[in-house]
């Protein structure tokens, strides 16, 4: 069971991961100089987003205890939340992106990583709440968390494909701060 959440959470916690392809051209220069001041804010969140997956993959497949599963998830359901918000308000303070619909593009995107924030906020809740002493209906509410997820990280997948689609990605992957290492599955 835990298996199954470790790897549903890896699909979903490290959405970033999707600009971590090569380096853009040497495009628009402002276009590269808006992705910086992004990337650059964003650098903090993915490592923490990296960890706390990582620390989900650690207890999922340690044969841990169940308050051991639920600490960790809700910890790291928790960083994800508030790293998902400071992405979106990075978003917001790096202004206008100068590309075309820029402001529309950043909305969309600034939206998206606000629900993302929220439905892991909501998921933390859902492990909190789940009841440890017993161990079947643990894993039914596990089982529960991890149906979740998809819904949780929608929105934030939906923001990189607008940002993507609204011109962005070749400035942002050119930009270290948006590069995340992948570890092999």
């Amino acid at each position: 069971m835990n298996k199954k959440f470790a790897t549903a959470v890896s699909g979903g916690a490290v959405l970033m991961l999707v600009l971590s392809g090569c380096g853009g051209d040497d495009g628009d220069k402002k276009a590269d100089a808006w992705a910086k001041k992004v990337c650059d804010a964003w650098q903090p969140e993915l490592k923490k987003i990296e960890a706390a997956n990582t620390d989900i993959k650690r207890v999922a497949t340690e044969s841990s205890k169940p308050e051991e599963v639920q600490k960790t998830d809700s910890a790291a359901f928790q960083v994800m939340s508030d790293s998902y918000k400071s992405m979106g308000t990075a978003l917001s303070g790096a202004g206008v992106p100068p590309v075309k619909n820029g402001e529309t593009t950043q909305k969309a995107a600034v939206k998206g990583f606000e629900s993302t924030s929220k439905g892991y906020a909501d998921l933390k809740v859902k492990m909190d709440a789940l009841d440890v002493k017993d161990q079947t209906k643990f894993a039914e509410g596990l089982n529960e968390v991890a149906g979740g997820l998809e819904t949780a990280t929608q929105g934030g997948k939906d923001a990189l494909d607008g940002l993507k689609s609204g011109g962005l990605d070749k400035a942002m992957n050119g930009q270290k701060g948006c590069q995340v290492q992948t570890s092999a599955k």
